[in-house]
């Protein structure tokens, strides 16, 4: 897919500073050739920031707002750039459409890297399985896993499952206001770049994605919220946030759990309330678009071309 750019950079957002003290200093050999060297952790570190990734293609579309593509739990904004079976992401397919993109790594995730000291974050990092991934994500039925037999229809392209499952990062459990305060960062830069942006967030980044819609609504030129295990609260959210489209993108195969049958569930509850409060707010089902057989990871799937048919795109 030639795409032609007329920049790309990276940057790091958000974040404060954690100074630790009182640690005990320790002899640590750097590599097995090198002598014993006194690690010395009390000192002050740069924590909770996130990375973002910008491109500029050429030509822009007319009028087309930036987009940033926010991972959900556990991954990187890697799960845009190259499907698992090696076709180009949406990343480029939004490049190709002449949509400027940034690809944001959440706090504590890939390149914005986090600090091993006991602190900042309570608890310890979690990771994913793949027997974990296999149901939760809804791409076979957990008696499919070994075989790797999906769902009959399923778009996931099975072949490339052990390469998604390579993508899985630690996360924590306790960092949601750092997400939330990164994300106004990163989402304030891509402003000051290219205005106002749509938001496609995936997952738990939608719990981030809906903070900053009640935050800092001028950042946003809308939100596709893919199966996000976050809702807005209507109460919350000022009059500047009524002019903030949201579509709730919802995938096949939801009846096969009880999880996401709950959270089908609040997704019509959410979109019913912001419609009382007068928010432009909608959910698209992608079997009635004309998509089914789409799994929680829809982004990575066959033939899933949706993102123009949805507002704000459309």
């Amino acid at each position: 897919m030639p795409i032609t750019l007329a920049g790309f950079g990276s940057y790091h957002a958000g974040g404060r500073r954690l100074t630790v003290t009182g640690a005990p200093v320790e002899p640590i050999r750097f590599t097995a050739d090198t002598p014993p060297f006194p690690f010395d952790p009390n000192g002050e570190y740069r924590v909770e920031q996130a990375y973002g990734q910008w491109f500029e293609p050429v030509p822009r579309r007319p009028g087309a707002p930036p987009v940033v593509l926010l991972h959900g739990g556990g991954m990187t904004g890697a799960m845009w750039e190259t499907t698992p079976d090696g076709r180009p992401g949406w990343l480029w397919q939004l490049l190709a459409a002449g949509f400027p993109v940034h690809v944001i790594d959440q706090v504590e995730r890939g390149r914005a890297g986090f600090n091993a000291t006991p602190e900042p974050w309570p608890g310890r990092p979690l990771t994913r399985t793949a027997q974990e991934a296999w149901s939760l994500f809804r791409i076979g039925p957990p008696a499919g896993y070994a075989t790797r037999t999906p769902y009959p229809g399923s778009r996931f392209p099975v072949a490339g499952f052990d390469r998604l499952v390579a993508q899985f990062v630690p996360r924590w459990t306790a960092t949601a206001d750092a997400q939330a305060g990164a994300l106004v960062a990163v989402l304030a830069e891509v402003d000051r770049r290219h205005g106002p942006a749509v938001l496609v967030c995936h997952s738990q980044g939608g719990a981030a994605a809906f903070r900053v819609l009640a935050a800092r609504p001028d950042l946003l030129a809308g939100i596709v919220a893919l199966e996000p295990s976050g809702f807005p609260d209507p109460p919350g959210l000022g009059t500047a946030a009524m002019d903030v489209p949201i579509a709730f993108v919802m995938g096949d195969f939801l009846d096969t759990d009880p999880l996401w049958s709950g959270l089908s569930r609040r997704v019509d509850e959410a979109v019913r309330r912001l419609a009382m409060r007068g928010l432009p707010a909608i959910r698209i089902d992608l079997p009635d678009l004309g998509y089914p057989g789409t799994t929680h990871m829809m982004m990575m799937e066959i033939g899933t071309d949706f993102l123009y048919e949805i507002r704000p795109f459309s």
